[in-house]
């Protein structure tokens, strides 16, 4: 019995040792499985899918795009130029407004743009920009569209903001200081441009008003009583200038020279088409030579003995006496008509635009050691607008001078030294003062070789 009580009592502990392994393992794979089913993904095998991140382009971070949608912050180029000695210039594109009775231009960056500085410009807007008398524009980049006023009027052509004044009333100083660097600034558009004047003067644009029209399609804005808030795709403010009443075709803008200028000036006025000067086939034909008289200083002493002169040497004469009130379509009409032009130095020789390739100019220079300044006034530009020039020089017996100041006197003796004493005393003794009794005899080799190219 004992022994059957010890055999039975193992077998229930075996049982019971075994029974309990089974129920463990059972535990184990239930809660197993509720494990995996229930523990997060970073258990788990990696997802092939990659959450899209958007990264902007380098075009859109240069146009101030990307998913952000806010403004860029860039610092904009200047957009006057005052290095010019002659000239500041101010060239604006995108979105200008211009405030007139403020004498206000405001150049607005594109909407997504910041721009964090802001700049001030404040320019005379003609080519002599050192005159202290001509009229002064503001220019403002501001910092966005958000501090620009709105357009009371929008135009879809440019438009180039000048001022009249400064030495205008001379034939000469208006084409050197407007016309020929209004030419340069505007001649680009085709007409497709409208101009805003500053110091507007009425007679002015209504001499020049067949050369205005020419340039521009569009009517002329009085800037310094205009009211509105005017917005313009490109706004230049003041004018190019190369040099004194000249064009250099290498520099800005470029491709634009005096002999375009003429053609366009001669287009301008509806002259003839431009056929060079010859009379190699017509010996018989006298040619026809204009002889300007200044009515003022510098005036011919023996008009009539010279135009004797001229006449007996072979040539037909126009005797003129050009004022400022001139209609100039009838006397473009006349200087077109002639084959030269000869006159002492001054503002009537700027008649020369009037005419044709070949024509030729004779420039007398009065006493005092003026030739390189009447070169650079009139002969360079006479030159490069295909014209024939001649200088004569006159001498100190020619001269008015002679009888006023007398042989001794340092302004004749020495001319070197008034023009130490500058451009005022230059200008008072030698322009000023000084008119010209030509003495023909002299004069006729100069008048003889310009009638002899004008055969050729």
């Amino acid at each position: 019995m004992k022994s059957l009580v010890r055999s039975l009592s193992k077998s229930n502990v075996g049982a019971g040792l075994l029974a309990g392994f089974f129920l463990v393992l059972l535990t184990y794979f239930t809660m197993s499985e509720q494990f995996v089913i229930r523990a997060p993904n970073c258990f788990l095998q990696p997802s092939t899918e990659q959450e899209v991140v958007s990264t902007p382009s380098a075009k859109d971070v240069e146009q101030g795009g990307g998913n952000e949608k806010s403004n860029q912050s860039i610092e904009l180029k200047p957009v006057c130029n005052t290095t010019n000695r002659r000239c500041d210039v101010c060239d604006m594109t995108g979105d200008a407004r211009i405030l007139g009775s403020n004498s206000t231009v405001l150049y607005v960056p594109p909407p997504e743009i910041i721009n964090p500085k802001p700049q001030e410009w404040k320019i005379r807007v003609q080519s002599r920009k050192h005159l202290p008398w001509i009229k002064s524009v503001t220019i403002k980049s501001l910092r966005g569209p958000f501090e620009a006023p709105p357009c009371t009027v929008r135009h879809n052509v440019p438009a180039v903001v000048f001022a009249l004044g400064g030495l205008i009333g001379n034939t000469w100083h208006d084409f050197s200081d407007v016309i020929v660097p209004l030419y340069l600034t505007s001649r680009r558009f085709d007409g497709e441009v409208q101009f805003i004047i500053t110091d507007l003067k009425p007679w002015w644009v209504e001499k020049y008003n067949v050369i205005l029209k020419k340039l521009s399609r569009y009517e002329i804005i009085d800037f310094d009583s205009d009211k509105e808030i005017r917005c313009y795709p490109r706004a230049l403010v003041g004018l190019w200038s190369h040099r004194d009443f000249g064009i250099l075709p290498g520099s800005p803008p470029e491709g634009y020279t005096m002999l375009d200028f003429r053609l366009f000036i001669r287009e301008a006025y509806s002259l003839p088409k431009d056929v060079p000067i010859s009379y190699r086939d017509r010996p018989e034909k006298k040619p026809r030579l204009m002889l300007i008289n200044r009515w003022q200083r510098r005036r011919w002493m023996n008009v009539d003995e010279v135009a004797k002169s001229v006449e007996e040497l072979g040539f037909e004469v126009v005797v003129v006496e050009p004022k400022m009130d001139v209609n100039l379509t009838e006397f473009a009409k006349v200087v077109d008509s002639c084959d030269g032009l000869m006159g002492v130095h001054g503002a009537g020789l700027t008649n020369i635009i009037f005419l044709r390739t070949n024509a030729t100019l004779i420039q007398v220079v009065p006493y005092g050691k003026l030739e390189s300044m009447v070169e650079g006034f009139i002969g360079w530009a006479a030159r490069e607008m295909k014209l024939r020039y001649f200088e004569y020089t006159i001498s100190v017996e020619e001269s008015s001078l002679l009888e006023k100041y007398g042989r001794d006197d340092p302004v004749i003796q020495d001319p070197d030294v008034v023009h130490m004493a500058g451009w005022r005393a230059v200008g008072q003794i030698y322009m000023h003062d000084q008119d010209v009794k030509l003495n023909v005899t002299r004069f006729a080799p100069t008048l003889l070789k310009a009638l002899e190219l004008l055969r050729q």
